[in-house]
């Protein structure tokens, strides 16, 4: 197969569409394996910063891209009539859910018709995003056999292989985690395997692009559902004035049978808030409700809810109410470490704070402005941890537990903290310190 020579003696040239937080870093990974790759992206900003040596996401160091450029071994466009050019492209564009919490496939979509448009013989197309099982077969290869006249399995080839990126996580990248791999007819498996074992250290093949996609769904869905589990025992354990994080922790010194899961204000990033819903809404055409699964996505939905609640306790203790009360929120990203507030509980807690008058104000050392999202606008700067704004909080909020963050100097200079997190655990000082 020509293909899978060209990756071997690496003369193929690799593009990796949408260079986001799961596309920059896979791109990393192939030209550091001596690839050429070529970027592809919507947002003239992204573009111009990478050709210019510069990066927005901490996986990538600016130094990194820099480098790419000098050595002319990376290049990043908006011109989709390139797509022909390289050997293989990865689709990594975003797949959110809808209004109504239904899959929305419209970045898929547009991007199987750009690809349609300039498919040429030879191509491998594997799409990452995360998705339902049949976006693949269903959605994205109509579109790329209409459009270029093409047969997928001999003119062309195309796989599934979802992303398994975890942001801030200093023990796995890119480069470190096994690839799964599914297609439907053996020569697009054998391309796409042949591909991503230049990267990896090891490749799992599965029977089609629909049990890759289910594969993604299952892990996602697995952490969601436990998540929702010790959320549901920390709501109930604080009304039985008990501390759930006191509890996990004696409970994971078993070993066997008992895998922690740590409760907070609700799910974000790009995955576990969002994957669920895609099975559930596919679930519905095969006339099976999944209960299990809709009810843990109903009880992470309603944390910030909840969160807003125990802050709203917590004033009336001291006698204030939330409307005019001054909120410090620290931490605004997904998770700790990281520059990323995709589908960040904190905005929409946020949100839910501002609406009952509270006055915001917020510090993260990963995130300067909190600026526009998709369903919030927001214009906040950070502002710095230091005792003058601490001690001007009426209650300061802990959202998200960044490991750069002096906890201490929090609890000796705000008089009332609510901690989301555990983050304060075992720390003592002048303020009132409320699990929520």
């Amino acid at each position: 197969m020509e293909f899978v020579e060209r990756i071997e003696d690496k003369s193929a040239v690799i593009g990796v569409i949408g260079l986001g937080y799961v596309g920059l870093p896979l791109m990393r990974e192939f030209v550091k394996a001596g690839y050429q790759g070529v970027g592809f992206d919507t947002d003239s900003d992204k573009v111009e910063k990478l050709n210019a040596g510069q990066s927005y996401i901490l996986s990538v160091q600016s130094e990194m891209a820099a480098k790419w450029r000098e050595e002319g071994r990376f290049e990043a466009t908006v011109n989709m009539k390139r797509l022909s050019e390289p050997d293989a492209l990865l689709i990594c564009v975003p797949t959110p859910l809808t209004a109504t919490r239904e899959p929305d496939l419209r970045f898929v979509e547009q991007t199987g018709e750009a690809v349609g448009r300039s498919l040429r013989e030879g191509q491998l197309v594997v799409l990452e995003s995360t998705t339902y099982p049949g976006t693949t077969a269903d959605v994205l290869r109509p579109r790329l056999e209409s459009l270029s006249g093409l047969k997928c399995g001999s003119d062309f080839y195309l796989a599934y292989s979802p992303e398994r990126e975890d942001p801030g996580n200093p023990k796995f990248s890119t480069g470190t985690i096994p690839k799964v791999v599914g297609a439907d007819d053996a020569e697009s498996r054998a391309a796409a395997c042949a591909m991503y074992l230049r990267i990896v250290p090891e490749v799992i093949e599965v029977s089609s692009t629909r049990a890759a996609e289910a594969v993604k769904l299952l892990e996602n869905i697995f952490r969601a559902v436990n998540i929702a589990l010790v959320n549901e025992l920390k709501m109930l354990f604080d009304r039985m004035e008990m501390n759930v994080w006191e509890i996990i922790e004696a409970a994971e010194s078993k070993p066997f049978g008992f895998m922690p899961f740590y409760p907070g204000p609700g799910l974000g990033g790009h995955c576990i808030p969002i994957d669920p819903f895609y099975l559930t809404w596919k679930a519905r055409e095969y006339g099976m409700p999944t209960r299990f699964v809709e009810l843990a996505g109903e009880i992470n939905s309603s944390m910030p809810l909840y969160v807003v609640s125990r802050v709203m306790e917590a004033l009336n203790e001291r006698q204030k109410s939330l409307k005019g009360s001054n909120i410090f929120i620290v931490g605004v990203t997904y998770k700790p470490d990281v520059d990323d507030p995709r589908e960040s509980p904190a905005l929409e807690i946020i949100e839910l704070l501002r609406n009952r008058g509270a006055e915001i104000f917020y510090h993260d050392p990963f995130y300067p402005h909190l600026g526009g999202f998709r369903k919030y606008e927001f214009d906040y700067d950070s502002v710095p941890l230091n005792g003058e704004n601490l001690a001007a909080a009426d209650c300061v909020l802990i959202i998200t537990n960044h490991s750069n963050i002096d906890y201490q100097l929090i609890v000796d200079e705000a008089s009332l903290v609510v901690d989301t997190r555990n983050a304060c655990g075992g720390l003592t000082g002048k303020a009132t310190v409320v699990k929520a």
